[in-house]
């Protein structure tokens, strides 16, 4: 009879870590469409400061923000990456444990208990593994794991096929 697989290890919440997670789990919009926000945000700034009397600070902040999307669009990895290191979790430590009854995820600032059964889906990328569930999506990189923790996420993938 074989022993019911369990594996830990903790891993640091780091700059490296972020850019791994966001370069294989987000997924890019089109250019246009990725930008229309900030195009509507900007166009409705300009029309109130040159169409209006409403205050100027106002409709200049409408603008300012609109161009500011549009600095968000366009270096979206950096900005998110940034965002992610000036949060509280930056630097933290996580808790990792993938066991028979599915993967817990706990650090200083949040927990996340995912079952099997819950999992709605697994996908493989080239540095980890994207989860998906009712929650969300998380990512875990292959850097964190075993060999042997390896080899148990892809049975769950051939289990769902």
């Amino acid at each position: 009879m074989s022993q019911p697989f369990s594996y830990s290890t903790t891993y640091e919440l780091d700059k490296a870590h972020f850019q791994e997670c966001f370069s294989e789990s987000v997924v890019i919009v089109t250019p246009i469409n990725a930008y229309k926000k900030s195009i509507a945000l900007t166009i409705a700034g300009m029309l109130l400061v040159l169409f209006t009397q409403m205050n100027p600070y106002f409709a200049w902040f409408v603008f300012a923000v609109g161009i500011l999307e549009a600095v968000s669009t366009y270096y979206q990895k950096p900005w998110w990456v940034m965002r992610q290191m000036l949060s509280k979790a930056a630097k933290g430590n996580v808790d990792l444990t993938i066991d028979e009854q599915g993967i817990v995820s706990k650090s200083f600032y949040a927990s996340l208990t995912l079952l099997w059964p819950d999992v709605l889906f697994i996908e493989t990328t080239q540095l980890g593994w994207l989860i998906k569930h009712a929650k969300g999506r998380s990512y875990i990189s292959n850097k964190n794991l075993s060999a042997a923790a390896i080899l148990f996420l892809t049975e769950k993938l051939d289990q769902q096929s």
